[in-house]
C-alpha cells in the first residue's frame, strides 16, 4: 500500500474504534437487531445523501441486487448482529481482542478463494505478530476472561470476524464501482433485509423511548461508523485486496489507546509500547517493503 492507503486505514481504524463506544451506549437502550438495522438505515440515508450531492448514479439489475443482498448477510447482518448481542455481555477491551482474529480468517479464506491473495511466510508471520500485539496491549486481565461463562458471546464475536473474512473475500467482485456506489448498495440491502427481521422479533413499538444520548450513539455508529467508513472501507479494499483492508482490526485499539492519552490523559503503560511493537512488526511483514530495504542495505 502507498502512503495514501495506509493513512486512510489510520483513520478508518479511528472511525472504527469509536464503533464499539457508540454500540456500547446505545444497546443498553436499544435491542439490538434494532440498532443494527438502525444503524445500516442511518449509513444508507447519509450515503444517498452524499451520492446525490456528487452526482454518482448506482445502475441496478437483477444479478447485482442478489449479490448485494447476499453481500449483506455476511458483511451487515451476522457479524453486526453477533457483536450487538455480544456486546451485552462482553467489555470493549475484550471485544477488540476478539475482533482482531478478523485478518487471521480473510487470509486464510483468501488462501481457498483466490488466486493472488494467497498465503505467504510474511503475511502469515504478520498476522500472528499483530493479533499477539492486541492481546499484549489489552492486557492479562481481560485475557483472563477468555472462556467461563460468557463463552457464547465470545464465540459469537469470533463467528462475526469469520463472517467479515468472507465478506472482505467475496467484495473484491466490485472493486470496478466506485466505492460510494458499493456501500449505499451493501447498507441499502441490508436495511431491506434486517426491516422485517428486526420488527418480528424486537417489536420496536413496545420498547421505551431511547433517550438522547442513545440517538445520538445511534446516529454516530450509523453515519460516522458506518455510511463514512464504508467509503473508505471499499476504497482501500479496491486497491490492495482482502488482506490488507482486514488490518484495520489491529489498528482500532491502538487508535483507542492513542486517543485516550492524546485527549483524555490517559498514562501509556509498558505492556501497550510493547503491543505498538508487535503490532508495527506485523504490518511491517506483510508490507514486505521494510525487509526489502534491510535486504538491500
Amino acid at each position: 500500500m502507498n502512503a495514501l492507503d495506509w493513512g486512510t486505514l489510520v483513520l478508518l481504524s479511528m472511525i472504527w474504534g469509536g464503533s464499539f463506544f457508540f454500540g456500547k451506549v446505545a444497546v443498553k437502550e436499544i435491542p439490538p437487531l434494532t440498532m443494527v438495522l438502525g444503524r445500516v438505515a442511518i449509513g444508507a440515508l447519509a450515503l444517498l445523501v452524499i451520492a446525490r450531492l456528487s452526482g454518482v448514479r448506482v445502475s441496478l439489475d437483477r444479478r447485482i441486487v442478489a449479490q448485494f443482498l447476499f453481500m449483506a448477510i455476511i458483511a451487515n447482518i451476522i457479524p453486526f448482529g453477533l457483536i450487538a448481542w455480544s456486546q451485552q455481555h462482553l467489555p470493549s477491551g475484550l471485544s477488540s481482542i476478539l475482533n482482531a482474529a478478523t485478518p487471521l480468517f480473510t487470509v486464510l479464506v483468501a488462501q481457498a478463494f483466490t488466486r493472488d491473495e494467497k498465503l505467504t511466510a510474511g503475511r502469515l508471520a504478520g498476522v500472528v505478530f499483530g493479533f499477539l500485539g492486541v492481546a499484549v496491549m489489552m492486557g492479562p486481565a481481560l485475557l483472563g476472561q477468555l472462556g467461563g461463562h460468557h463463552l457464547p458471546a465470545q464465540l459469537a464475536a469470533i463467528g462475526a470476524t469469520i463472517s467479515y473474512g468472507f465478506a472482505a473475500v467475496y467484495a473484491r467482485r466490485f472493486r470496478a464501482m466506485p466505492p460510494l456506489a458499493v456501500a449505499l448498495l451493501q447498507l441499502a440491502a441490508s436495511s431491506a433485509l434486517l426491516l422485517p427481521v428486526a420488527l418480528a422479533v424486537d417489536r420496536p413499538w413496545q420498547i421505551a423511548l431511547p433517550s438522547i444520548t442513545a440517538w445520538g450513539a445511534l446516529l454516530g455508529l450509523g453515519v460516522l461508523s458506518t455510511g463514512i467508513a464504508y467509503i473508505l472501507y471499499f476504497r482501500v479494499l479496491a486497491r490492495n485486496g482482502a488482506t490488507n483492508i482486514s488490518l484495520v482490526t489491529f489498528l482500532v485499539p491502538v487508535s483507542a489507546i492513542l486517543l485516550g492519552a492524546l485527549f483524555l490523559g490517559e498514562a501509556l503503560e509498558p505492556r501497550e509500547f510493547l503491543g505498538f511493537a508487535l503490532i508495527g512488526t506485523g504490518l511491517a511483514a506483510i508490507d514486505g517493503r521494510p525487509g526489502r530495504w534491510v535486504r538491500r542495505a
